[in-house]
């Protein structure tokens, strides 16, 4: 029978019945039978009734015994279940005594403590901890912890956890032990412990105010000469806190630990950090760009919740934004500062569109604070994370960077030690500048992504030109009917030379005008605003939502003149990037319908034209222009049509791709050979501007049957000192028939490297050469790939599933029939991955009809599957609805 659980609803939410000061834990590690001591100092509510009884969470435990206040509790005083552990109502304080035993070896599930290649690991956020021992499992209950591990000191030298080290010693039959104290009050998802036999990158800090923290990379044995980017990172990072927040450190050592085998990209927990080694591991023959990038991003996300989710956390599940779309912000803007601020915000923005608006128009949708759930590792979303980090942009559009940081100060003023609502954010943010934020509220209610359709008119005579707003957000399930967001609308408006204009509006006094008023701010709070600008000297070319000032879609008629005009003039990268993304976006609808008409593919002189320019301005920084150059992805397209065909649209996108590589192939020849000097690797802003650039002209080429461009691209892959160029070369080889040479070289060469097999199983999982399906198949018997592990799942299968639609969504409907039996098999082994794999099949109703019925067959087949985790079950049940 199908896994089920009841609905969470957010106003059900109740204050806890009791709370927990103080917890003791001790661990005994054994593979297969490891010991939990837990000694709890338990106190009721004052809020709570008497004879209320006190409710342990608990899942997969052995209970040995429970004491309260020293007295054993015999088996008809308490009751156990699958879930929970119910005792005697306490009348004030007591101290609770549990012991527990857990087989960490057999959790494949990675979810509170399991075993990773002979280490000790723990996930507990959201509900991991309850796989430990019996506890009040949600994040408003905050204690203080004390762990002491206790372990062989051969197979296990290292052993840690939250806060600061404070004691250690030798045991009996080559044990030892290490006790660990965080003095700071904690849920218990952010409690962590690790022990194995694990080697480490030190470092240390120095903080604003003179502190001296010690700095901790712990990684296996072998690879600790890739962690000095993830070193470099963490202390950035500390800086960039203390310099834009004033946010310090607060205990003696910051501690990195990573490991192979993890559900997420990494963990916050306080103090001992877990970290999927693809966001740790870098050398430049071993890492991309991307992946230098993403380590830089990812250790800034963990280190910034140190602040916002742990000193200030959630008081519900509900709340996850609170957290997660505030520290997305702030590592957004970490990396902005860091590198190209144009660069970050338009790949943020692109990732944005393809994933969470398509996530806001399907049957996963939900509101940043979602209303109810039955699985809270299914709302681990982009909506959560990435449109929550929008919403959090916002505040910062609407109050400028200093009244957000007022806001900010405010916040941890009121709530530091606390577990808090959105609500509270909002009301510091609010408070703290006086702004009414009431209509704001709306964006954590509301589901669905808003649209605005914009006119604008110009009047001749008068000088002023006119734009009218209308906004929308469609229906979405369970909310049909929306009210109108306050909504910042960026703009500015360029004339004939493409000069920006000064912006006023009508009865706005001239002496209101800042020095640059060529940009502006606009507030909506209606379904209709109108704004008239005056002092317009001619008819303007209007640049709108700048800097993408909110997660909006515009619609506005831009001809496509206008679009080659702000290509050339619009100051904001951004909106200069958006204009050259709508003209390629408009050009593929229309070679798309154009091949379902049985018409011929047509690229306008004029759109060439642009591409040549582009690639030709060397007053663009080169990331920006490989930005604007790259075509919208065949996923951007799915979503911009209806009743798709997924193969029509693949071609249509080949055929624009390969006639601007016929007809620009001189100037991408010139451009990349003159960007391909030779020079030694750097990872530093210039170099990775200039290498994308590079392996974007690269990428048009290799759309040529030309034997020039194949030895120009065996030479790349063969000369390349960086992991970077080589993979640029092979992914490009990795789509033609003669590539496969170098696939076996590359495969031969890295096979003991785990995350570069990964880069080599995504090359292959994505082609989109004849028999994608039949090579993933033969890969997963591959000696590197494991079906247990989560990366390598995410490599081979996922990528398969999610980033190869011409072959994922083939007529046959084999591509489905092979990603629901793999959803099945993963179920049954790790539910929260399966759960994120079911994912591929949200959009179904997106389909042609062939594909949709055969698709929706497959959903049939998962639904009914017996002992199907309520994990998968949401996300299948919910697609069936749509």
């Amino acid at each position: 029978m199908t896994a089920t659980r009841t609905a969470i609803r957010r106003l059900d939410y109740s204050a806890p019945a009791y709370l927990i000061d103080r917890v003791d834990l001790t661990f005994e590690l054994e593979e297969t039978n490891t010991r939990v001591l837990s000694r709890l100092v338990v106190k009721r509510n004052p809020q709570t009734p008497d004879n209320v009884p006190l409710v342990l969470h608990g899942e997969e435990l052995v209970l040995e015994y429970v004491k309260v206040d020293g007295a054993p509790l015999g088996p008809g005083t308490y009751t156990q279940t699958d879930s929970q552990l119910t005792l005697p109502a306490i009348a004030d304080t007591a101290i609770l005594e549990i012991v527990t035993r857990i087989n960490p070896a057999a959790n494949t599930a990675l979810s509170g403590l399991y075993v990773s290649a002979g280490n000790f690991i723990t996930q507990c956020e959201a509900e991991g901890f309850r796989r430990i021992t019996f506890y009040l499992d949600r994040p408003d209950v905050m204690a203080k912890f004390t762990t002491t591990i206790i372990a062989d000191k051969n197979k296990y030298p290292v052993l840690l956890s939250n806060g600061n080290r404070v004691g250690s010693g030798s045991m009996d039959k080559n044990r030892h032990w290490v006790k660990w104290v965080d003095p700071f009050k904690k849920p218990s998802y952010l409690f962590a412990l690790v022990a194995g036999k694990l080697v480490s990158l030190t470092d240390s800090f120095v903080t604003a105010s003179g502190r001296n923290v010690a700095l901790e990379i712990y990684v296996e044995p072998g690879n600790i000469d890739k962690c000095h980017h993830a070193m470099a990172a963490a202390k950035k990072s500390m800086k960039w806190d203390e310099d834009r927040f004033g946010l310090e450190y607060d205990l003696d050592a910051y501690m990195i630990v990573a490991t192979a085998d993890f559900n997420m990209g990494a963990m916050e927990n306080k103090g001992l950090n877990v970290f999927n080694t693809k966001y740790v591991l870098a050398r430049p023959d071993t890492a991309t760009d991307a992946d230098f990038d993403g380590i830089d991003s990812v250790v800034a996300h963990e280190y910034f919740h140190n602040w916002t989710g742990n000193r200030v956390t959630c008081r519900d599940w509900f709340q996850l934004s609170l957290k997660e779309g505030l520290t997305v912000y702030r590592d957004q803007e970490f990396s902005s500062d860091l590198g190209s601020r144009a660069v970050q915000r338009i790949q943020n923005v692109r990732n944005l569109r393809e994933a969470q608006f398509a996530e806001d128009a399907g049957p996963q949708a939900h509101p940043v604070r979602p209303d109810e759930y039955q699985e809270i590792n299914n709302f681990y979303t982009w909506t959560v994370y990435e449109k929550g980090a929008e919403v959090v942009r916002m505040y910062a559009t609407l109050l400028g960077r200093d009244g957000f940081r007022r806001g900010m100060d405010l916040y941890f003023k009121r709530h530091d030690g606390h577990a808090v609502t959105c609500d509270d954010f909002r009301a510091a943010m609010a408070d703290a500048n006086e702004a009414d934020l009431d209509q704001f509220g709306r964006w954590y209610q509301q589901a669905g992504t808003p649209v605005l359709e914009v006119e604008g008119v110009y009047d001749d005579a008068a000088h002023t030109y006119t734009l009218t707003v209308r906004q929308h957000t469609p229906a979405t399930p369970g909310q049909p009917e929306k009210l109108p967001l306050h909504i910042p609308f960026a703009i500015g408006l360029l004339d004939r030379r493409g000069q920006e204009l000064p912006l006023r509006l009508a009865h706005e006094p001239i002496a209101q005008l800042v020095a640059d008023s060529t940009s502006r701010v606009l507030e909506l709070r209606k379904e209709v605003e109108t704004f008239t600008f005056v002092d317009v000297p001619c008819q303007p070319v209007p640049s709108l939502l700048r800097d993408f000032s909110a997660p909006v879609k515009l619609v506005y008629g831009y001809s496509d003149d206008e679009l080659v005009f702000l290509i050339a003039h619009d100051n904001d990268a951004f909106a200069r990037w958006e204009a050259a993304n709508t003209y390629a976006s408009n050009l593929l609808k229309s070679a798309y319908h154009a091949l379902g008409h049985g018409e011929a593919v047509v690229v306008p002189p004029q759109f060439v034209e642009a591409f040549g320019k582009l690639l030709t301005n060397d007053h663009i920084d080169p990331a920006l222009v490989a930005l604007m150059l790259e075509l919208p992805s065949e996923t951007a397209l799915f979503e911009a049509l209806n009743d798709v065909d997924p193969t029509r649209i693949h071609n249509a996108r080949q055929l624009v791709k390969q006639a601007l590589a016929r007809e620009l192939r001189a100037t991408f020849l010139a451009v990349y050979q003159q960007l391909n000097d030779g020079a030694t690797y750097r990872y530093d802003g210039e170099s990775v501007a200039k290498r994308s650039l590079k392996n974007v002209c690269l990428d048009y080429l290799s759309e040529l049957d030309d034997p020039m461009i194949a030895e120009l691209l065996g030479n790349q892959y063969r000369r390349a000192d960086n992991m970077t160029d080589r993979l640029a070369a092979l992914q490009a080889l990795a789509q033609r028939n003669d590539g496969e040479t170098y696939l076996a070289d590359f495969g031969n060469v890295w096979q003991d490297d785990a995350l570069v097999m990964d880069k080599w199983f995504s090359l292959q999982a994505t082609s989109s050469r004849v028999g994608a399906l039949s090579r993933v198949q033969a890969l997963m018997q591959h000696p590197a790939f494991s079906i247990k592990n989560p990366n390598k799942v995410r490599a081979l299968i996922n990528a398969f599933c999610m980033r190869n639609p011409v072959h994922f969504h083939a007529l046959d409907g084999y591509g489905y029939a092979f990603a629901a039996d793999r959803i099945i098999e993963l179920d049954k082994l790790n539910p929260q991955i399966a759960a994120r794999m079911a994912s591929s099949f949200n959009r179904w109703t997106k389909l042609e009809p062939v594909r949709r019925t055969l698709m929706k067959g497959e959903l049939e087949r998962i639904a009914g599957e017996a002992g199907l985790s309520g994990d998968t079950f949401e996300i299948v049940s919910k697609a069936l609805a749509d």
